[in-house]
């Protein structure tokens, strides 16, 4: 890399940073820590939503599927297209109307403390897992393109994204999310006209494309693989505790459905684009063999893209892994906080209260570094913990999405399908060989994980309606439920005004930072500039709307 590239990357860096500690005195309660006061534009949630889904995973998996098969990469990825307009249409409005600050209030309320009890140490002992491990990967990509040590680069990047995550609360997440949103469209953008121009224009790219490399499937990716993949996600993005933030951040229900559609529409075109550069690699060096089509998305940026612009892609690269995290790092606290503090000291004051949520992001971020730390020495283990996390996450969130519309199951029953099914799912991952002769295929375990709670779950709801049924707990549950409350209060707004402030002057810089590259760059100038107009353009645009609407409020 050039000199330039590592100058744009700490650039970079300081504007996420810089971005996320405007925040530092927004989150003066648990509402505008963790909900970000409830009044989230759902534009902004949606594009947050869809970056956390991101990882160093979208370029280094999808990308060596793209590069193997070529248009599977985008037939798998439709998978989690329409898990989110299912989300958008069933699950999303569904938990904005139960009025919680968390999942775990709501599962509290509903199921009861035993059941809100294994759930919260569950999960936050599986995410400490999977945020140590998103935060390696991200590690790793500097250290690679650098040269710098890995465990220097796990510690740096650790506590950049811890600082700004425990100053600022969610907002400083969204904003953050969004940046990394535009910053990295761009860049791909720009890869994707100068990697078509490579190979001589897309005309040419189809015809020395390998044979079959446009079917919708191949491989281990078959049907029932895409099928099983569907319902999983539809039941991970609608049942994930961070992700279920972004639905109960917004005004209403009509916005939190707004949030699972932008999320559907954008994985429905964005693999389109995004997945080109490594289908046209394949076609411009088909010689990557094994683990080395896991690089071919970042050797084909680095073959095209002029100077600078190779750091701003490995920026929003790293940062869009890091948006896993600090989702990540935000819903862990707000669980600590609001689900095991608050019950233990119910009558805490609202500066004790926020203390302890600063001190809980600050130890879980710690222990994601240590965990980071221990991923070369534990890596197989890591791995188990991620597989085991793939195909139990139906498991994990299936019984609380299902307790939303059920007014039959009970607490024990909800607690019950998850521990059989997690268990049964966790044994056959680890002895299927040795049970039934071979390992499970791809398609086999995604099924099984997707299927087998939601069978269990429809078993108990019908055996319940002939017993004519209604759980007590759901009806103690609807004694308690607050009715939901569609108003923005002006301190709401006032939190929606800046925040959209502090994005404007962000992209306005991202902007002329890429017009400087042009600039800077011999080739690809008219290219790279007619993009940092534009995006100048948006923050332009952003700022005034602002004006606009509160003068009118």
């Amino acid at each position: 890399m050039n000199n330039i590239d590592y100058i744009v990357i700490v650039v970079f860096f300081l504007i996420i940073v810089f971005a996320g500690l405007s925040f530092r005195n927004r989150g003066s309660d648990m509402k505008s820590y963790f909900a970000a006061g409830g009044a989230v534009p759902w534009q902004m949630s949606g594009l947050s939503l869809f970056m956390s889904f991101f990882s160093a995973g979208t370029f280094v998996v999808w990308g060596a599927i793209a590069y193997e098969y070529g248009w599977v990469a985008v037939t798998i990825q439709v998978g989690m297209c329409l898990g989110g307009f299912l989300v958008a249409y069933l699950i999303a409005p569904a938990w904005k109307k139960t009025n919680s600050l968390t999942a775990a209030e709501f599962i509290r309320k509903r199921l009861g403390d035993n059941t809100q009890k294994f759930y919260t140490y569950l999960i936050l002992i599986l995410s400490l897992a999977y945020t140590g491990a998103f935060l390696y990967p991200v590690a790793k990509i500097v250290n690679v393109s650098t040269g710098f040590p890995i465990t220097t680069c796990v510690i740096v990047l650790g506590l950049l994204i811890l600082l700004y995550t425990v100053v600022g609360g969610l907002w400083a997440v969204i904003i953050t999310d969004v940046l990394q949103f535009v910053i990295l469209t761009a860049a791909v953008f720009i890869v994707v006209f100068l990697s078509l121009k490579a190979v001589g224009g897309f005309d040419n790219f189809i015809e020395k494309a390998p044979e079959n490399f446009f079917n919708l499937t191949g491989g281990e990716y078959s049907w029932w693989f895409i099928v099983a993949f569907a319902v999983y996600n539809t039941i991970f993005i609608g049942g994930n505790w961070a992700y279920v933030q972004r639905y109960i951040s917004v005004k209403d229900v009509k916005s939190a459905k707004k949030v699972g559609l932008t999320f559907g529409w954008l994985y429905l075109l964005s693999p389109l684009i995004w997945m080109l550069p490594p289908m046209i690699y394949r076609v411009l060096n088909p010689s990557l063999g094994g683990l080395d089509n896991e690089g071919a998305y970042l050797l084909m940026c680095k073959q095209v893209l002029p100077v600078g612009m190779l750091g701003l892609m490995l920026g929003g690269m790293v940062f869009a892994t890091a948006s896993s995290v600090n989702t990540t790092l935000n819903l862990a606290a707000s669980v600590i906080t609001n689900d095991i503090f608050k019950v233990l000291r119910p009558n805490a004051s609202v500066k004790t209260t926020m203390k302890v949520a600063k001190l809980a992001t600050i130890l879980f971020g710690l222990g994601t570094i240590l965990v980071a730390l221990l991923v070369p020495a534990l890596g197989g283990i890591v791995n188990v913990v991620l597989s085991i996390g793939a195909v139990t996450g139906c498991s994990l969130y299936g019984p609380p999405i299902w307790a939303l519309f059920s007014k039959r199951h009970s607490g024990k029953s909800i607690l019950y399908i998850s521990i059989i099914s997690l268990l049964v799912n966790i044994g056959f991952l680890l002895f299927s060989e040795m049970l039934l002769g071979s390992p499970l295929s791809r398609a086999d375990e995604m099924l099984l994980g997707a299927l087998l709670p939601l069978f269990m779950l429809a078993g108990y709801e019908l055996y319940a309606k002939i017993k004519n049924i209604i759980d007590e707990d759901y009806l103690n549950y609807q004694k308690q439920v607050v009715k939901f409350d569609d108003s923005v209060e002006s301190t709401e707004i006032a939190q929606n005004t800046f925040g959209l402030k502090v994005l404007a002057i962000a992209l306005l810089v991202v902007g002329i930072l890429i017009a400087i590259l042009a600039l800077v760059a011999k080739e690809s100038t008219v290219l790279v500039l007619s993009v940092g107009v534009l995006i100048v353009l948006i923050s332009l645009f952003i700022h005034p709307l602002i004006k606009f609407k509160t003068r009118s409020v």
